[in-house]
């Protein structure tokens, strides 16, 4: 009986599955549930204290620490998880067939527990199926959109482009010392067990039949004897004005609008480009040691690209992240008399790269586009002196990541493989007239995987 009424609630559509618990008087939980929750609920104080962990415990090493492999979407539901199991909070999931899964559930009920979430077993196993049944085709089922405010845009706070990305802001900045005062930490494809990437928030325009956009996590709530989700709109700061006609003004990008509502002071250009070069500088120090660490112990090759040490010295994410604010930093500096200003305050800003060399803060901000976030590569590979090398080792790279995107989706999804290609292949094209106008040598051609001819554009 119990088999045919599940079956009649997936059949119409109902998302959520019944929990394995055990009901009389009061509400009893199953002791071979992933963990428990007793009467603990999420509230705009729970939700605060969620804000609270991403801001102080969440680094970009999180999930490399964990040793635990991460794509987009997984940084999202595996973080909300984590946090839900640390404080005893009721967390959910919507599987791909639609049907819902979470603390209660009781499929790895044979597996050992712990005070600890990362030794955990049974937890571990309900995160591994976590991060393989989810994606951001799951997303709209398991959140909410919300208001555009800093009231609710907050540490935990996700966003996601419709079917194709995902990330969680990690804090709010204000004084406007950064290119955008949404920072978030992101991951790509494909899952692996990596650092996670900070950047400035960024994403195209939302779509309502979607559900994309600026998001939380809904609630799950214990209602007719199973777990459920409480409805979208009775949730705090649930609105749908991100996707109001009037929302983005003229000529306005949905990111510039976003950063308009939540930092509204008007910042003067001179003084956003002071503060963005002071920290532009000091992520610039805090690489210095890693780049000189990371030479030690991979110059010699012992560092692999698919190894735990080259996630843990390699920099693509800190290098992504400079690139932003240099190329942000140039679009401020309109006046030639702030921009000879700033630039004399960069000549002055030293960068002791090793024991016997010195560079500036204006060396990177001419260099920036090709500083390498190999941990092999040497010194001067590292901080972008050595230009034609850069383009010959970006270009390569292209030619595997068009290798990889042909065979991993090529039979399975064929109409992302030509857009993720056509997107390489536009960025390859860039990158070689780059070294065509430095006269660098034996520039290669990029061809699909089994072609001997250039793709076309």
């Amino acid at each position: 009986m119990f088999v045919i009424i599940r079956s009649i609630i997936l059949l119409l559509g109902i998302t959520a599955s019944f929990p394995e618990v055990v009901l009389g008087d009061s509400f009893r939980e199953s002791p071979r549930q992933v963990w428990q929750v007793g009467d603990r609920r999420w509230t705009i104080e729970a939700e605060q204290g969620y804000a609270r962990w991403i801001e102080e415990s969440v680094t970009e090493d999180f999930f490399l620490k964990y040793r635990i492999p991460i794509d987009c979407a997984d940084v999202p539901y595996a973080l909300r998880w984590i946090y839900a199991r640390i404080a005893h909070l009721p967390a959910a999931a919507t599987r791909w067939d639609g049907s819902l899964f979470g603390h209660w559930t009781t499929t790895w009920g044979a597996l050992p527990t712990h005070r600890e979430w990362h030794k955990d077993r049974r937890f571990l196993a309900a995160l591994r199926s976590l991060i393989a049944e989810t994606s951001t085709h799951t997303l709209p089922a398991d959140t909410y959109p919300i208001r555009i405010d800093r009231e609710s845009i907050q540490p935990g706070t996700l966003f996601f482009m419709a079917e194709s990305h995902a990330g969680v802001v990690n804090s709010l900045v204000l004084d406007g010392s950064t290119v955008h005062p949404v920072q978030v930490w992101e991951a790509t494809l494909p899952p692996k067990i990596r650092k996670m990437s900070p950047r400035n928030f960024f994403a195209s325009e939302p779509k309502a039949s979607f559900n994309s956009g600026l998001v939380r996590f809904r609630w799950p709530v214990f209602e007719d004897d199973r777990w459920t989700y409480r409805p979208a709109q009775e949730h705090p700061f649930f609105s749908e004005e991100q996707y109001d006609f009037g929302f983005m003004r003229a000529n306005e990008s949905f990111d510039e609008a976003v950063a308009r509502k939540i930092d509204p002071t008007p910042h003067d250009p001179r003084e956003k480009a002071e503060l963005l070069v002071h920290s532009l500088y000091r992520r610039l120090k805090e690489r210095i040691p890693l780049v000189h660490e990371g030479y030690q112990r991979c110059h010699k090759g012992g560092c692999p690209e698919d190894s735990s040490s080259w996630e843990v010295y390699s920099t693509p994410g800190r290098d992504g992240m400079i690139m932003i604010i240099v190329d942000h930093l140039q679009k401020l500096l309109s006046k030639p008399k702030d921009k000879e200003d700033v630039l004399r305050e960069m000549k002055a800003l030293d960068l002791p790269i090793s024991h016997d060399r010195n560079i500036t803060l204006y060396d990177v901000f001419l260099n920036y586009q090709w500083l390498s976030p190999h941990p092999g590569d040497s010194v001067e590979l590292r901080w972008g002196l050595k230009k034609c090398e850069m383009i010959h080792e970006r270009l390569e790279e292209f030619e595997r990541s068009m290798a990889f995107i042909e065979k991993k989706y090529r039979l399975t999804d064929p109409s992302y493989a030509d857009f993720a290609q056509q997107l390489k292949f536009r960025k390859f094209l860039d990158l070689r007239q780059e070294g065509e106008q430095a006269e660098c040598s034996d520039l290669p051609f990029l061809t699909r995987s089994g072609d001997t001819s250039p793709l076309d554009e």
